[in-house]
């Protein structure tokens, strides 16, 4: 079944039933049936043709793998109807046909509704490129693997992308990236990872600059690695990232949570983050440039209201914590972090680790500048000898500006031990330091700064320890 209809542009689009023209004896949940690739394909060709195409999926497609045009909308009825992966297809579910990772050449896409299985335990991690993909960075490079990794969506070189009501269940590695994008929407996103690989990066959705105007509402589920990754310039060492408002982010027991890095000259700039709940096993937000050849670029960045609860960590690369923050860093702030009853003594904030490798930090030397970190809103409710060693924000490299307001502070313990604030003797250092509004109960002290902060500044502070040692 066809009909058309024209679009707000006045263009022609014509909508086809999947059912119509192809057998949907398919699964979401465990595949089998009939491939029906060529049907589908041939009715999103269409597209080229038709000026547009809007395909409605009312049953479960098996494929090898679409690729969309734009002008192009993908329609699921209900989570019953969408696609799964066949056997060793060895690519995404869903790729855009005019890829270009510096020109916008694809316009106007959208996957409404329904589940995209990529059926994880039976294609490749990573596969050689062929015609149809670009590459994933450059074979042989150390950054990247010698081919490309096997990702659930991918689109690079689009504007107005819009990602809604969707699942994306079994991802081998990424559920998706989007790279040179504009004006991209993506809403009411699930990420359902049955089959879970440790260290296998099955991350959930990255993002490569250039980009700007982008929107994640409601982003959920489990990964592997990473849940969300804003990486302006990861792949080129260039490429920007502004204008980005994260709103709603619910983890289930994710390996890490949501990267924001910078590695080199690309920015990352005005950026909302709020509203992060639910539970993470190695870190919450890692803001920080990785990579070991610079500092990066941080612009403005906002994270507010987040509540995550810690799990036992899987990865072992480092230490676990909360927020790691290093890199060339222009003003971050953190407001209303809740810290609830720890299960280990990882820290709240690690505050100028620029590199994961503590050699590379002390070869580099100290080249990153940390201008303005401010944390509004932090509230500590502990107890236990798990966290008894606990040092909650560890400043361990240069920041010329640290405000902390509104902080309270309770250990549920007799004797007091650990401290909130503490600043590495040998890297750290603070020159200007503002405490305003702190309620602390059962630490030794608040602060141990030793000598390490040039200007110090205490308000409407009450400790039963010592304010600063």
């Amino acid at each position: 079944m066809s009909n058309s209809r024209k679009d707000a542009n006045g263009m022609v689009v014509k909508t086809v039933y999947a059912s119509s023209v192809a057998t949907l004896d398919s699964n979401v949940f465990t595949g089998g049936g009939t491939n029906v690739t060529r049907q589908l394909q041939e009715v999103l060709d269409r597209a080229l043709v038709d000026g547009g195409i809007h395909l409605v999926m009312d049953g479960a497609a098996l494929v090898s793998g679409l690729v969309v045009h734009s002008n192009t909308t993908i329609e699921c009825l209900t989570k019953d109807c969408g696609f799964f992966l066949d056997e060793q297809s060895n690519c995404s579910i869903v790729i855009n046909a005019d890829r270009d990772k510096k020109v916008i050449k694809s316009r106007s896409i959208s996957l409404l509704g329904g589940t995209y299985n990529h059926n994880a335990q039976n294609q490749l991690h990573h596969a050689p490129t062929d015609q149809r993909d670009l590459v994933f960075g450059t074979p042989g490079e150390p950054d990247f693997f010698d081919g490309r990794l096997v990702m659930a969506l991918e689109f690079y070189g689009v504007e107005y992308l819009t990602i809604k009501d969707i699942t994306i269940r079994n991802q081998r590695s990424w559920a998706a990236i989007i790279c040179n994008w504009r004006h991209v929407v993506v809403e009411n996103v699930h990420i359902d990872l049955i089959d879970h690989m440790s260290g296998q990066n099955q991350d959930g959705l990255h993002f490569w600059g250039p980009g700007r105007f982008l929107t994640v509402k409601n982003l959920s589920g489990r990964t592997g690695d990473d849940i969300l990754a804003l990486a302006p310039d990861e792949l080129d060492r260039e490429s920007d990232i502004t204008d980005v408002e994260v709103d709603g982010v619910f983890m289930d027991n994710v390996d890490q949570g949501i990267r924001l890095l910078s590695r080199a000259k690309g920015r990352l700039d005005r950026v909302t983050i709020r509203n992060v709940s639910g539970t993470y096993k190695c870190f919450g937000f890692y803001i920080n440039p990785w990579f070991s050849e610079d500092y990066g670029s941080f612009g403005n960045i906002v994270i507010e209201n987040v509540d995550l609860r810690q799990s036992e960590p899987n990865y072992h690369y480092t230490n676990p914590f909360l927020f790691r923050i290093g890199g060339n860093i222009e003003c971050l702030t953190l407001k209303n972090i809740r810290h609830h009853f720890p299960s280990d003594d990882r820290p709240i904030a690690e505050i100028g680790i620029p590199f994961v490798d503590k050699k590379k930090n002390i070869e580099k030397g100290q080249g990153q500048h940390i201008h303005t970190v401010i944390i509004d809103g932090l509230t500590i409710l502990e107890e236990g000898g798990a966290t008894a060693n606990a040092e909650y924000i560890k400043v361990a490299g240069p920041v010329e500006n640290l405000v902390l307001k509104n902080v309270m502070a309770v250990r549920k313990n007799d004797a007091p031990c650990g401290k909130i604030v503490s600043i590495d003797e040998e890297a750290g250092s603070v020159e200007n330091l503002l405490i305003d509004g702190v309620y602390s109960k059962g630490y030794e002290c608040f602060a141990d700064t030793r000598g390490k902060a040039s200007n110090v500044d205490i308000l409407n502070t009450i400790c039963d320890g010592k304010p600063l040692k």
